[in-house]
């Protein structure tokens, strides 16, 4: 019985202790917030003085890379003859852009089979097509060729041999820049020379002059308003490209592709082709290269 009545006293003692601890209460909505920390509102390169450099450069290279695309139809009443109609034809065109390598021209094919139904004319006149299994009067094979030329002085070639063919479609050479790795790197080895020389030239403006650096940004992002400090919108970056020569490793190597040519068109010629006659002259446009860098030194 005393220890239930000591048991029943302690808990009597302990209950104030338990109702005199407070609760956690919502801070009012218009309550301040607390301040931000210094690296909140800036990088944490900009605690000293500092000058952003955005270097920007441009040249113009020849494109390196041109698509092509051949359709070569064959029509025949039974679908195995136009099949094997279709087939070598596309077996002859292949044959010849193998020639080349694959490293130099690639080459993608398609088929289809398309079912020609038998026609009637309507009251109106209009031919209409009997689209019925019973009413299907010959079957058309087509291939499609789609060509990546790797090798801009293969252009010519390429498209005298698809042209040979007698495509029923074809599309006129489509040139693009591809940049290699190497290229883009020398860029921007050159976009970072060039924020050097901006940096130096602000700086001797304004009677001080360049420190270590303290970031290089191939992004070109860190020298943009909204990264340089918080909460500010992001600038209009109007920073004016310098031309600059090419990088070597823009321009292909002039290797000999001389056999290459003469081998492809024996085998046009030997599968019936007649590339010789439709050599056109092409010339690859000039496509702009561009490339930059934010560079961020200390002052003084």
């Amino acid at each position: 019985m005393r220890l239930i009545l000591a048991a029943v006293l302690v808990t009597a003692l302990a209950a104030p202790a338990l109702a005199a601890a407070p609760l956690p209460v919502a801070p009012p909505p218009n309550a301040p917030r607390p301040a931000p920390r210094a690296y909140d509102l800036a990088p944490w390169w900009m605690d000293k003085p500092v000058i952003p450099a955005i270097g920007y450069v441009t040249t113009e290279v020849p494109a390196n890379r041109a698509s092509l695309s051949a359709t070569y139809d064959a029509v025949d009443r039974e679908v195995a003859d136009a099949t094997k109609a279709a087939a070598l034809k596309a077996k002859a065109i292949s044959g010849a852009l193998q020639a080349f390598g694959a490293d130099k021209v690639r080459v993608e094919t398609r088929f289809s089979v398309t079912p020609l139904y038998e026609q009637y004319r309507e009251k109106n006149g209009a031919m209409v097509d009997n689209q019925r299994a019973d009413k299907i009067d010959r079957y058309q094979v087509s291939i499609q060729f789609a060509v990546e030329i790797r090798d801009m002085r293969l252009v010519e070639p390429v498209y005298a041999i698809l042209m040979s063919a007698k495509p029923s479609q074809s599309s006129s050479p489509n040139f693009r820049l591809e940049a290699s790795d190497e290229v883009r790197t020398e860029m921007f080895k050159l976009a970072v020379e060039d924020a050097r020389k901006r940096a130096e030239q602000a700086a001797s403006a304004a009677g001080t002059k360049v420190g270590a650096v303290r970031l290089i940004d191939p992004t070109a992002r860190g020298c943009e308003t909204d990264e340089l400090l918080a909460l500010a919108e992001r600038g209009d970056d109007q920073t004016a490209p310098v031309p600059v020569a090419a990088p070597p490793a823009a321009f292909q190597a002039r290797s000999s592709i001389s056999q290459l040519i003469v081998t492809a068109s024996k085998r046009a010629v030997d599968a019936g082709l007649r590339p010789e006659d439709l050599q056109l002259p092409v010339e690859p446009p000039m496509e702009r290269l561009t490339g930059k860098a934010c560079v961020i030194y200390s002052l003084g």
